[in-house]
């Protein structure tokens, strides 16, 4: 029940909050990268199903990270918009798991949805609008 799927490691880039949050972990880059996470006892709500704001969390970072990784340098997005959609909900012990579906990334905004999945049984649709900050000169 625990044990973390094949070639996944942990989230190459975290954070105070994430690391509240998770632990997360994640495969691949770009479009084919997937972000994992093993629900424990603090993401559950009172009704012992994963909370909708851990959902959101984890979509934001599995579209941030998958647009930021699909350039190389990484680019650097910040979320402008985020919209979801629950389908299902996850349990404690479910491996969640995300896919990502890059639409554009242009000079100052990018475009993706993410869906996350458990047990091949998709719960969230989310897309998002990330903003791409341009250097100074």
């Amino acid at each position: 029940m625990n044990a973390i799927p094949e070639g996944f490691e942990p989230l190459f880039r975290s954070s105070p909050f994430l690391d509240r949050t998770g632990p997360y972990f994640c495969k691949g880059k770009g479009a084919g990268l997937s972000i994992g996470l093993r629900v424990q006892e603090h993401h559950l709500n009172a009704r012992g199903l994963v909370h909708g704001g851990l959902l959101m969390t984890m979509a934001d970072i599995a579209l941030g990270y998958a647009m930021a990784t699909s350039a190389d340098p990484p680019i650097a997005a910040v979320t402008s918009q985020l919209s979801a959609d629950f389908a299902g909900g996850a349990r404690l012990g479910d491996w969640i798991e995300s896919s990502a579906d890059i639409q554009k990334v242009g000079r100052s905004l990018a475009f993706a949805n993410i869906y996350l999945h458990v047990n091949g049984e998709r719960i969230v649709r989310a897309s998002g609008v990330y903003s791409i900050p341009q250097a100074k000169a």
